[in-house]
């Protein structure tokens, strides 16, 4: 796995940094020495030995776009390797692919081919279109959820839109209205696709997309189908890992996605009545195919496991009843066990399920399996024509057994890892839960031990000076190489940060909010554009009803419409010449470009700590609490410090930008550790405890 000694040769070194000098000139820039150095590393790291992985902290204006694409995109060409690119989210994703590597590839001159890759489930399956539209109102066949003739006139007008030419079967381009619950009817995994065999394959917006990839230098992803592949094995969608330069943008995300992608859940209710809808799906399935031998014997097996496996969930059900509940909020209560450690009998309880549930994903496989060797021909059913109909019905509720199975095995069976367990009672259900406390073993398997090579990149990696944090949560060593380079911004002169002297205490939430709705008018007619960061719905909702009316008119609040939607308004307002203030929770902390005028002003409610009744971060709390570290000081506030720099880093967004940045927490002043919050920050113009 080592690189050749010969590939950062002076060839290649000419080759990157004529593209900068390139790139640099075409933009009419100046060469910056910290994206110099960005471009040195990279260029160094993916041309060293393995295992060849960095860690860089960029600041905001140092260009880490340009200058990893400026480093990887020659060195991967001169190794025969693709270069990934993958950020947080798909908006950001379509940044990077509509200007970003255009910009590049226009102005550095070097010559290399781009894609833009999705998860399967953001493309329209025309089968399951197709079936939505020819069997309409056939419930008695089992292929469908209830409800979805509901969206049938939708579906006709994708077919039409498709069919015309006028949508590329993207749900990203779709141009319409597009109801919840409308689109994962007529989307799909795996598991319900027949490939090549399938009907519409020629056409498949999923395939034209994946044939895309293939021979690409550049593919442009997400964090969410990077982990959605290496959770596959690598290779399902994007090239095998090992064939791979992955530059994961926004790192910082990383371990929270991870987290998420890996989590099971299942509900109590919900999987008993699943287990009916098996048997209802099985059992049409068996008639429409003149009651074949192998398929009567597997519906008359699932039927007798389903039986016992009710059974034993109710009983693992009743277990968790007799649990001790705390209430969440007006309709969920939460029991969560400490430290994720299930206690004895309902670990026996979900042990129970497991022979029956084992056997159910095994049954489901070999029915998936016989529908595959029908639609290929190479088994001979009656109606066998209608195979391919079937593909996704089973296939979903495989793939829901195997979740199912995977949760129950971790309550039954636990791990050697350290995961928060918790249930979740409505008054409806009961729901297990199981997330990876810290998920560092599960990249560590799937994606360091693989990679050729891996730069994990963003403006905020660090807490007070430190990857520590970061380094822990992903699993990487403490030996990675780790690279800070600075923000080239002069932020004394052009930003300044306040606190006011408040009497308030944050935690004194009543008294807090009062005095924030007190304070807001006044803070917010000192620019005509601002962005007021809270850190929790309650503390929004309890604010803006005790705003005066006049300055709620000028106010775009988070949940009145779409994020978008209220972004756009807010940029209209500013152009016109009006006063807006965008308010919104953490989704608003980061992601925003609201350079110039459309934000002067950044308002920060609160210290961003971690909801402290989350029962992930109460686990990982008590995990760390017992190898005796401090949880606060190790894990809370580093966690705050990287969210406080991000909310701030809203504010300047290139350097001829200015504005003022509001702290409405008077901890960051009066507690110890609110020094340690403070150093984290940029060096901006600081005036505490003022009413400036």
């Amino acid at each position: 796995m080592n690189a050749p000694a010969t590939v950062l040769n002076d060839d290649l070194k000419e080759t990157i940094q004529t593209a900068y000098r390139n790139w640099l000139a075409a933009r009419g820039f100046k060469p910056r020495r910290g994206q110099r150095e960005m471009v040195a590393q990279v260029a160094r790291t993916l041309s060293g030995e393995s295992p060849r992985i960095a860690v860089i902290e960029a600041g905001t204006g140092t260009g880490k776009t340009a200058a990893y694409c400026l480093a990887a995109i020659p060195t991967a060409q001169a190794l025969g390797k693709t270069v990934v690119i993958s950020t947080a989210t798909v908006a950001l994703q379509e940044q990077v692919t509509i200007d970003d590597i255009p910009d590049i590839k226009a102005n550095a001159e070097l010559k290399f081919s781009v894609a833009l890759a999705k998860g399967r489930g953001r493309y329209l399956c025309l089968k399951r279109l197709d079936d939505h539209l020819k069997y309409s109102g056939q419930q008695e066949m089992a292929l469908f959820e209830m409800g979805d003739d509901d969206h049938l006139p939708l579906y006709q007008s994708m077919l039409d839109e498709f069919g015309q030419g006028r949508w590329d079967g993207e749900l990203d381009s779709w141009e319409g209205e597009l109801p919840d619950g409308a689109w994962s009817p007529v989307t799909t995994d795996h598991r319900g696709c027949s490939n090549n065999r399938c009907s519409f394959f020629k056409q498949c917006p999923f395939f034209k997309a994946r044939n895309a990839l293939e021979g690409t230098d550049v593919i442009v992803a997400n964090h969410d189908l990077v982990l959605a592949d290496l959770a596959l094995g690598g290779g399902a969608v994007l090239p095998d890992p090992e064939d791979i330069i992955y530059i994961l943008d926004e790192a910082h995300h990383l371990a929270d996605k991870t987290q998420n992608h890996f989590s099971a859940r299942a509900r109590m209710n919900g999987t008993v009545q699943w287990l009916e809808q098996i048997n209802s799906v099985l059992g049409s399935l068996t008639q429409r195919f003149a009651r074949p031998e192998e398929l009567v014997q597997i519906a008359t097996n699932v039927a007798g496991e389903t039986g016992s496996l009710r059974q034993a969930i109710e009983n693992l059900a009743n277990e968790l009843k007799d649990l001790e509940y705390t209430p969440r909020d007006d309709d969920l209560d939460i029991h969560r066990f400490p430290m994720g450690d299930v206690p004895q009998t309902i670990a026996e309880a979900a042990a129970a399920t497991l022979p029956a549930m084992s056997r159910i994903c095994d049954h489901l496989e070999h029915t998936h399996d016989l529908i595959q060797e029908v639609v290929s021909g190479n088994r001979q059913w009656q109606n066998g024509y209608e195979a391919e109909d079937w593909l996704v019905p089973v296939g979903q509720l495989q793939t829901r057994a195997l979740g199912t199975l995977a949760l129950l095995e971790d309550y039954g069976k636990g791990s050697p890892y350290r995961y928060a367990r918790w249930v979740n009672r409505t008054e409806f259900d009961v729901e297990m839960i199981s997330a990876p406390i810290e998920p560092g073993h599960i990249l560590e398997e799937v994606l360091w031990q693989r990679a050729y090579s891996v730069i994990c990149t963003s403006a905020t990696l660090s807490a007070m000076g430190r990857f520590d944090r970061f380094i822990e949560r992903v699993g990487l060593p403490e030996t990675t190489t780790q690279v800070r380079i600075p923000s080239p911004f002069n932020f004394p002169e052009i930003a300044s940060f306040h606190v006011p002297d408040m009497s308030s205490d944050p935690r004194d939430f009543d008294a807090h909010s009062d005095e924030v709705a007190a304070l807001l008018p006044q803070l917010l007619a000192q620019e005509k554009s601002a962005l007021v960061l809270f850190t929790s719905w309650r503390q929004l909702n309890a604010v803006m009803k005790a705003v005066p009316g006049k300055l709620g008119e000028r106010l775009l609040v988070q949940g009145e419409a779409a994020k978008q939607v209220l972004i756009r308004t807010h940029r209209q307002r500013v152009d016109a010449g009006e006063e807006s203030y965008l308010v919104g929770l953490a989704s608003f902390s980061e992601g925003l470009d609201l350079p110039d005028d459309y934000c002067r002003h950044v308002v920060i409610v609160k210290i961003p700590f971690a909801v402290p009744d989350d029962p992930v971060d109460q686990a990982m709390a008590e995990w760390a609490e017992a190898r005796g570290r401090n949880a606060f000081y190790e894990i809370s506030v580093p966690d705050a410090a990287l969210k406080l720099v991000q909310a701030c880093g809203r504010l300047i967004r290139h350097e001829n930008d200015h504005g003022r940045i509001t702290m409405l927490d008077k901890r960051i002043v009066t507690q110890r550790y609110g020094r340690a919050l403070l150093q984290s920050l940029p060096d901006y113009n600081y005036q505490l405890n003022d009413r400036g």
